[in-house]
């Protein structure tokens, strides 16, 4: 396989999982490429201050927390005790969402929509599952619509996920646009930096890349496919110090990833 052909599958493929995250940590350093919540809040409006409300937040914490049992049980009461909440039907479609119970996932979003049609939090959460699921046009669809809502604070989210699902449609010069749309509301945004990177290595643009990847640390910790992809840019560039420190980190702190496998399999050539 052509090598340089390798951090596009490897990191189209780790953007996707970007997708389904959790809030932006906005200018805090995270040990990943996602936004912590590249889905928006749930619910940011806060409309819902019923009986349910207090079941949500519960839910939505402990999702978080990677305690998918408890926040449905959660999630659930909300719904038992207030059918009509429109956060309780949107944190249950994430959580079948990240079940891959697709279908469910969808009754839920489309409810949680049906309630608030205008909730941009929510319209990007479902786009997001519905780029998921290869439904890229409706997708872009959501996201517009979310970015049509004057009030909705954080249109950097909508804007990235709209770039990433553009990007594995694929239509890179809409990505692009997205993306660069979206680092104007944040420069600092860890995965619109991360996947303009990826789009200039593609371009072969390695200045480019590497400035991109430069942001990118400044915000964010490296990850394996940040690092992989530092040392094929640098080894472009000739930079031949570079190469050994990106490789230096990425055996270190990644000896097991496959992109460990990568410089390993690379390396013997």
């Amino acid at each position: 396989m052509n090598v340089r052909l390798i951090p596009v599958l490897l990191i189209a493929a780790y953007l996707l999982t970007s997708l389904a995250g959790c809030q932006q940590q906005g200018m805090t350093r995270s040990s990943s490429l996602d936004m912590d919540d590249n889905t928006g809040q749930f619910g940011a409006s806060n409309r819902n201050k019923g009986t349910g409300y207090i079941y949500v937040k519960l839910a939505a914490a402990y999702m978080h927390e990677g305690l998918l049992m408890q926040a449905m049980q959660n999630a659930r009461r909300a719904l038992t005790v207030e059918p009509s909440n429109a956060d309780g039907h949107n944190v249950i479609a994430l959580l079948y969402d990240r079940l891959n119970k697709h279908d469910l996932a969808e009754s839920h979003f489309k409810r949680a929509i049906g309630y608030q049609p205008q909730n941009s939090y929510m319209l990007n959460a479902y786009g997001v599952h519905l780029c998921k699921q290869n439904r890229f046009d409706e997708a872009d669809t959501l996201f517009l619509k979310a970015l049509g809502n004057p009030l909705y604070k954080t249109p950097e989210v909508a804007l990235a996920n709209a770039g990433v699902c553009a990007g594995r449609k694929p239509d890179m010069e809409q990505s692009e646009r997205y993306l660069r749309e979206a680092l104007k509301h944040n420069p600092r945004l860890p995965v619109a930096l991360m996947h303009m990177a990826k789009i200039n290595y593609d371009k072969e643009q390695f200045f480019s890349t590497r400035t991109y990847l430069k942001r990118y640390r400044e915000v964010a910790l490296n990850t394996a496919s940040s690092l992989w992809l530092g040392i094929l840019t640098e080894r472009e560039l000739g930079n031949q110090d570079s190469v050994a420190s990106y490789s230096l980190l990425l055996r270190n702190a990644f000896p097991d990833s496959q992109e460990a496998n990568l410089l390993k399999e690379s390396t013997k050539r």
